[in-house]
């Protein structure tokens, strides 16, 4: 590829017209005016100018600062949109002025894309709750006994919901050692990664309205990676009764990236087979679209790959999740996030986790600069995938990232 021809992509770029993934960007000589923009190949398509070039009857949600209109507006509307994007970027007739449009990836800067509203986390991998259940209750039943029949998830802090390469500070809290008599205060001493996939809300629901799964595609605009960052000290000492709390809700980190669910029809996948019975809102054995998707998910660790969790294997399926998590009539918002939880294989390489990879700190990760039990102050953390695309081609998603930073100078 040339400048002179920016849209003729090299074979088996990850976001050529097939992937076509929002986001919101600035540039230097505006940094104060944010767009939407579509990834191509290494471009950013600056989507409400071309749109207004083209005289595109969307031009009024893609001139927007983040992407919540056009989410809002419902899936005849991206549908529509994606289809005007791919004929402008593939189109013979429109090269010359679709090129005018683009700006390299590496002159713009990626904000946040999208204006969280509510934020859930679910626990959906069986292999990593299994294991989380081996080493906190050694010798006991590691799945509790509601894990099979429902999708558990808890209500995260949308506010600290982050861009990837934010910078995230080493947080602190109440940490208590088994070995302590009482709980001291200082940072994190086991800062952890979750990698895992997010499912971006766009079409919201009524109050007291159920969402079935097949609906998901009414109201799931697009999927976006996510780290979710925890402090397992902090974590462990706090959620007896209730659940996670500060110990996750310092930061957690998305890719810049929100590739269309309609991008993914070809990585749709059955999900594992179910060993037991489900109630009716959950069931999803009687045919139709698979609900499970082939998402391949690589974690590096100051560029060093340490792990290759499949997202294939998790048992909940995101549109069981999103059932579960309306059918006592709450409501969906536009930007509503609701992420995965960490996904894990069935091999130590595929567990998306330092708690699972070290086994809670007894077998440590081997590095070129070191061993590691959990993050140290500089680590960087990468996760990207990438996805079966149409006629044998590949969609990738947009990576997250994120480097450790040393906790802020304050006293408990």
């Amino acid at each position: 590829m040339s400048d002179a021809t920016p849209l003729e992509l090299p074979e088996g770029d990850l976001f050529g017209p097939d992937n076509l993934p929002y986001g919101v960007f600035t540039t230097e000589d505006d940094p104060d005016l944010r767009r939407i923009g579509v990834r191509y190949g290494p471009y950013v398509l600056d989507a409400g100018s071309a749109a207004d070039a083209f005289g595109s009857s969307h031009t009024g949600l893609l001139q927007k600062p983040n992407l919540n209109p056009l989410m809002a507006a419902g899936r005849p509307v991206w549908q529509a949109v994606r289809a005007e994007l791919r004929s402008w970027l593939t189109a013979p007739e429109h090269a010359g002025t679709v090129t005018q449009y683009l700006i390299r990836l590496e002159d713009v800067t990626l904000h946040l894309p999208f204006e969280v509203a509510d934020y859930v986390d679910f626990y959906a991998s069986e292999h990593h709750a299994t294991n989380v259940g081996r080493i906190f209750r050694p010798g006991g039943e590691p799945l509790t006994p509601n894990w099979k029949h429902l999708p558990i998830g808890y209500h995260g802090r949308s506010g600290t919901v982050v861009v990837s390469g934010t910078p995230v500070a080493r947080p602190q809290g109440q940490r208590k050692a088994p070995d302590e008599t009482s709980p001291s205060f200082g940072p994190s001493r086991r800062l952890d990664i979750e990698a895992e996939v997010g499912f971006v809300v766009g079409a919201p629901s009524g109050l007291g309205e159920p969402v079935p799964q097949s609906d998901f595609r009414e109201h799931v605009f697009g999927v976006c990676l996510v780290n979710d960052w925890s402090a397992r000290d902090i974590q462990a000492w706090e959620y007896v009764p209730l659940g996670p709390f500060l110990g996750k809700s310092f930061a957690t980190s998305v890719s810049a990236w929100v590739t269309p669910l309609d991008a993914l029809d070809a990585a749709r996948t059955e999900p594992p087979r179910r060993t037991h019975p489900l109630l009716d809102y959950l069931e999803d054995s009687a045919g139709g679209e698979p609900g499970g998707l082939d998402l391949r998910i690589s974690v590096s660790l100051n560029g060093h790959t340490i792990a290759e969790p499949p997202f294939s294997a998790m048992y909940w399926t995101a549109a069981q999740q999103l059932a579960h998590m309306t059918v006592n009539g709450a409501s969906l918002r536009t930007g509503d996030l609701f992420a995965s939880g960490t996904v894990s294989g069935p091999e130590v390489r595929q567990r998306g986790c330092l708690l699972e990879l070290t086994w809670s700190g007894r077998d440590p990760v081997e590095l070129p600069d070191g061993k590691r039990t959990f993050l140290e102050d500089g680590d960087e953390v990468v996760i990207t995938a990438w996805a079966p695309g149409p006629d044998g081609s590949r969609i990738g998603l947009g990576e997250v990232s994120g480097r450790i930073h040393p906790a802020a100078d304050r006293n408990g």
